[in-house]
C-alpha cells in the first residue's frame, strides 16, 4: 500500500464552469491536492447547472501546476473508452501528468443512462461495460496499435498517441481509481478486484450504509483484506491510494482529528464532497477552499 500519511482534495460540486475553474486555482494557492470536477449529463432532480468535466480539467490544467485533476466520478459505461482515452490523454499532458480517473458505473438518476434506450441500466451489464473500457484503456496507455475484443466491446485497429506523461513507478499510465464496495462480512470480490488490478479504490460502504463515511476500523479491515487479496493474486507492491469521500466537519479540530485517524487506518486520500445545492453554494464552497485543508 501507499506509505502513511493522506492527502485532501475538494470538489467543485455546483457553480458556473468559470467559478468552477476558479476553485481549482484556489485550491492549489490554498494547499489543498487535489481538485475534482463531477460527471453528470442530465440530472433532473438536482436541478443544477451541469458542465463537461473534460473541458473543466482542462482549463484548470492550465491556470495550476500542482494539484492532482479528476472527477469523482467519471460514469465510463455511458462513455465511449475511445473518446475517454483522448480526453484524458489531452488532460494528462496539459496537466503535465497530474490526471486521476476516479471510475465507477454511473448512476440511474442520470438522463445519460435512462433516458437513452440503448444504454446499459442494469448493474451487471453497466459493470461489464466498466470492466471492457478499462481493459481498453490500459491498451491504449500502451502507444501501441492494438485491436480490441472484451464482454461487450469489439473494435478494429487503434493506436493513441502520444502515451501519457511518464510518472514514477507506474510510468506512462494514468492512475485510475475505480469505486469499490466493501463489506468486511462479505467482501464483493468481483468489486475489489477490480480495484486491486488498477490505482486504488474509491470506498463505498455496502447496503444500507452506502452513503456513511467509512470509519477508521472500516478502513482498517478494508485496508488488512486489500494486502492480504493482493498476495494472493500475485500483484506487484505498486502504489495503491484508498480514497475516501464525504463532508467533514465544520469544526476544525474535529475534523484534523477524523483524518488523522482515517490516515492512521491506512487511508491515502480523503476528498472534500458537498452534494446540497441547498448549502453548497458556489461562494460557500470557495470560501471552504480559501481556509486550506484540515491536514492532521
Amino acid at each position: 500500500m501507499s506509505a502513511p500519511g493522506i492527502k485532501v482534495g475538494f470538489v467543485g460540486s455546483f457553480g458556473s464552469a468559470t467559478e468552477v475553474v476558479d476553485m481549482a486555482v484556489a485550491a492549489e494557492e490554498h494547499g489543498w491536492d487535489g481538485f475534482f470536477s463531477w460527471d453528470g449529463i442530465s440530472l433532473l432532480e438536482m436541478g443544477v447547472d451541469t458542465f463537461d468535466p473534460w473541458a473543466v480539467l482542462a482549463a484548470a490544467a492550465v491556470r495550476t501546476e500542482r494539484v492532482a485533476l479528476g472527477a469523482m466520478v467519471f460514469a465510463l459505461p455511458r462513455r465511449r473508452p475511445w473518446e475517454v482515452a483522448r480526453q484524458a490523454l489531452t488532460v494528462d499532458h496539459l496537466s503535465d501528468g497530474r490526471l486521476v480517473l476516479p471510475v465507477g458505473v454511473g448512476v440511474l438518476d442520470d438522463g445519460g443512462f435512462s433516458a437513452v434506450p440503448d444504454q446499459p441500466q442494469a448493474l451487471r451489464d453497466r459493470a461489464r461495460q466498466l470492466d471492457d473500457a478499462l481493459a481498453f484503456l490500459d491498451r491504449a496507455w500502451t502507444g501501441e496499435r492494438f485491436s480490441f475484443s472484451g464482454a461487450l466491446l469489439e473494435t478494429g485497429e487503434m493506436q493513441f498517441t502520444p502515451r501519457p506523461v511518464e510518472r514514477p513507478v507506474v510510468g506512462h499510465h494514468v492512475p485510475v481509481w475505480p469505486v469499490g464496495v466493501w463489506d468486511a462480512e462479505r467482501p464483493p470480490l468481483r468489486s475489489l478486484d477490480r480495484a486491486l488490478r488498477a490505482d486504488g479504490i474509491v470506498v463505498q460502504l455496502r447496503g444500507d450504509r452506502g452513503f456513511d463515511v467509512p470509519t477508521p476500523d472500516d478502513v482498517s479491515a478494508l485496508v488488512a483484506w486489500l494486502t492480504a487479496r493482493r498476495a494472493e493474486l500475485g500483484l506487484d507492491d505498486r502504489p495503491f491510494d484508498v480514497v475516501l469521500q464525504g463532508e467533514l466537519p465544520t469544526d476544525r479540530a474535529a475534523a484534523q482529528d477524523q483524518l488523522a485517524g482515517l490516515a492512521d487506518a491506512g487511508a491515502t486520500w480523503w476528498v472534500e464532497s458537498r452534494w446540497n445545492p441547498e448549502t453548497a453554494t458556489p461562494q460557500s464552497l470557495l470560501d471552504a477552499i480559501r481556509q486550506g485543508p484540515p491536514a492532521p
